[in-house]
């Protein structure tokens, strides 16, 4: 039996859910941006407004996987010989510590290593698919487009962090590739309070040209 749409209120209008076409999304929730004392803390971050969206994510995590709907995850790094990190990425901001070297956390954005993975509060369950991407963009160098496909999914609720960067260039992406994607506002987050608002105004503006904003409560409810 399918699962009746909901129309939820969103800018700039409102947003018309299929639950059975839609899946949530949850972009780079790891250890090494979001945990004190992790790689983004020691660039000089304030992890505590990446923080801030564990909570909301939880809640609407729980609420999506009672409801049996798709969820899916993913985590920005590298692979361990690093032969997919270009040179450009590597050397960008001219740190101390770079992709690769030891961080606090093992290998800093390397896939196996403690800092790369999920937090312990969202973190997937054996059957949510986690996608390892190279890039900003959850599309890029991964099979995500296929998966969706083949699950039927046209429409994305997209979370996580941070707003500006991959949260931003996967919604982007998305839309090029004909998905509707639903940003909760609570749900995402950047080390930047200007970039966390100029990041949602982007997505919403000119009659929502890369999707909608809302919260998350109004997701929780129109799924409930």
């Amino acid at each position: 039996m399918s699962t009746p749409s909901a129309s939820i209120d969103a800018e700039p209008y409102t947003f018309e859910l299929k639950p059975d076409q839609c899946a949530l999304l949850i972009i780079d929730m790891q250890r090494d941006f979001l945990e004190p004392g992790g790689f983004g803390e020691m660039l000089g971050n304030d992890v505590s407004q990446l923080r801030r969206t564990i909570e909301p994510n939880k809640a609407l995590l729980a609420a999506w996987r009672g409801a049996g709907l798709q969820v899916l995850h993913t985590r920005e790094g590298h692979r361990p010989d690093l032969t997919d990190l270009p040179p450009a990425k590597k050397v960008r901001g001219k740190s101390e510590k770079t992709i690769g070297d030891p961080g606090p956390m093992g290998r800093i954005l390397v896939r196996g290593e403690p800092g790369h993975d999920i937090i312990a509060e969202l973190y997937p369950l054996p059957e949510e698919p986690v996608i390892d991407k190279p890039g900003k963009g959850a599309f890029f160098a991964t099979d995500l487009h296929a998966i969706l496909q083949n699950k039927g999914i046209t429409q994305l609720v997209v979370t996580g962090v941070t707003t500006e960067v991959c949260v931003n260039t996967t919604v982007r992406e998305a839309n090029d590739r004909g998905y509707e994607c639903l940003v909760p506002e609570d749900c995402v987050g950047s080390y930047f309070p200007e970039f966390q608002e100029m990041g949602l105004k982007m997505i919403k503006a000119q009659g929502g040209i890369f999707g909608w904003v809302t919260s998350s409560p109004a997701i929780v409810a129109a799924i409930a």
